[in-house]
């Protein structure tokens, strides 16, 4: 987790156009607010009958954001025994479909997966995931 946080400071403000170096060590790292008025990309909305179809429920587990080189719609989790095809939920209803991956320890989003939720990235939402 303290690799995924000094990973972030050192990428994030390079990727929203700030210099990376001649900041003092004092100065904050700004971000603007979340604009309630955008909404996920209509791509990769799961169509409700898409969400009928899916699979049974793995269970609910609190997401990280995921490395954003790697690129796609993701989920790696503990509760994914093998590879496949699943989506997210949000308790709000809002899903995504994704790639899901094994993986340890922390729950991972990729990127992509997290701004088609309208997540601010430093979101820690919980989330059903559910397998094809």
């Amino acid at each position: 987790m303290r690799r995924l946080l000094l990973y972030a400071l050192a990428v994030l403000p390079a990727a929203c156009g700030e210099p990376r170096f001649g900041r003092s060590a004092t100065s904050p790292v700004m971000m603007a607010p979340a604009d309630p008025t955008l909404r996920p990309l209509p791509r990769p909305d799961v169509p409700a009958a898409e969400k009928a179809a899916a699979g049974a429920a793995l269970g609910q587990v609190s997401v990280v954001l995921g490395s954003p080189a790697e690129q796609g719609f993701w989920l790696r989790s503990a509760l994914i025994r093998t590879p496949g095809k699943g989506r997210v939920e949000l308790p709000d209803g809002a899903s995504v479909a994704v790639d899901l991956r094994p993986g340890e320890g922390a729950a991972l989003l990729s990127f992509a997966a997290y701004r088609a939720l309208g997540l601010a990235l430093t979101d820690l939402p919980v989330v059903t995931v559910y397998a094809e």
